[in-house]
């Protein structure tokens, strides 16, 4: 059992107080977007300090089977199959999805193939892998989480009266059975139409927004943030593309889960999120960076997402919000002072604290600091965890 430190990536999405307020610190003078509690390349946590400090991954590949048993190194070739973060928007994050594994296994191949340096503004695949993803919030948080079912689509647009909007209601027809097929065609449609007939839709939709913006309901949710977002980003493709998906706002505690192909963007606020080992993006707006539309159009899942919000066992103080992604499980735990958890798992674990400060042994984590635990470490056989105060506490396996 080792303390494990974070890596942490200053993307100008990110929030200069949410992060620091964690640790009672004030504001940063950057934007600090995420902290990476993994062994992903781009950006490895690291085991010790200063000189003797090594990445994650590289103390991995030592050897796979001590550090993460031989089960999840036979399952996923020697690697820590999932990546675990601190992410802090006060900014949208761009439209976005995450390859399949087949897909980003062919897609990484090509691209090395291609000569295309990791590292280049026009690369798509980081590595072979899929990104299935969890996040659950620290704050209130808002996001856009997969395609909206048509039929609540069609409301929005009744709604709206807007006869730009209503040219392509054609594409929005009742039948279940062609609601993917649908929006694949309204999607592709908005995010390849000539920039001048863009801009003039857009500015038709803002303008039928504008007096629905104050609504008390999902539609009044909507469409507020599709004006912020227009605001921030004017005319761009991205606010037509997110007219499209669910709006959510979770709280503490409440979670989102994105299957791999699902269009999402979160739009603000602090969350833990935990995905598998991926650094996989393909962008469909929102953004300053590249965009391949041919690309994100062959990844897209254009099936419907009724209700992306995961179920959980009410207020529980313990709880595990269950996915089907088999690269990690994902538990939080709210602790009384003096209350001890035992944490009994045969894989590797990585134990983050978010508010208080717990003991474990003779190591006392603050929040924001975590531990690295192996699988042949023998306190993963059994081991306490003790809250000095009332803490927050993050558990993630495999």
């Amino acid at each position: 059992m080792q303390q494990l430190h974070g890596s942490t990536r200053a993307y100008p999405w990110g929030s200069r107080s949410l992060i620091s307020g964690l640790r009672g610190e004030p504001a940063t003078e950057k934007p600090e977007a995420e902290i990476w509690y993994g062994a992903h390349p781009a950006a490895p946590a690291t085991l010790g300090v200063g000189e003797k400090a090594r990445g994650l991954d590289d103390v991995i590949a030592t050897d796979p089977v001590h550090y993460l048993g031989r089960d999840v190194a036979g399952a996923f070739h020697g690697e820590l199959p999932f990546l675990l973060k601190i992410l802090a928007a006060d900014e949208p994050l761009s439209l976005q999805a995450h390859p399949s594994s087949a897909i980003a296994r062919e897609g990484f191949e090509r691209e090395n193939a291609a000569g295309i340096a990791l590292s280049a503004p026009n690369r798509n695949y980081k590595d072979p892998n899929h990104k299935p993803e969890l996040i659950v919030a620290l704050t209130e948080f808002d996001a856009m989480a997969g395609f909206r079912p048509l039929e609540k689509t069609r409301e929005l647009f009744e709604l709206l009266n807007c006869p730009e909007l209503d040219r392509y209601l054609t594409m929005l027809e009742e039948n279940p059975a062609c609601e993917s097929a649908n929006l694949r065609a309204l999607f592709t449609t908005w995010i390849t139409i000539p920039g001048t007939v863009r801009h003039g839709l857009i500015e038709a939709l803002i303008n039928a927004a504008q007096p629905h913006r104050d609504r008390q309901d999902w539609m009044g949710f909507c469409l507020n943030n599709i004006i912020q977002l227009n605001e921030r980003y004017p005319g761009d493709v991205g606010v037509l593309g997110a007219l499209l998906l669910n709006h959510v706002r979770l709280q503490p505690g409440e979670a989102v889960y994105l299957a791999a192909c699902h269009l999402h963007a979160y739009i603000r606020g602090m969350g833990v999120e935990i995905m598998a080992n991926s650094d996989n993006v393909l962008r469909g707006g929102l953004t300053s960076k590249y965009v391949d539309v041919p690309e994100l159009v062959k990844v897209l899942d254009f099936h419907s997402m009724a209700e992306p919000i995961v179920a959980r066992d009410g207020e529980n103080p313990h709880q595990e919000y269950p996915v089907p992604a088999k690269e990690y499980r994902l538990f939080r735990h709210l602790l009384k002072p003096g209350e001890e958890l035992t944490i009994d798992f045969p894989g590797p674990v990585i134990a983050l604290c978010i508010r208080g400060q717990i003991s474990v042994g003779d190591k006392e984590i603050q929040p924001t600091e975590s531990l690295w635990i192996s699988a042949s470490d023998p306190a993963t056989q059994a081991k306490n965890i003790a809250a000095d105060t009332t803490a927050e506490l993050f558990i993630a396996t495999t």
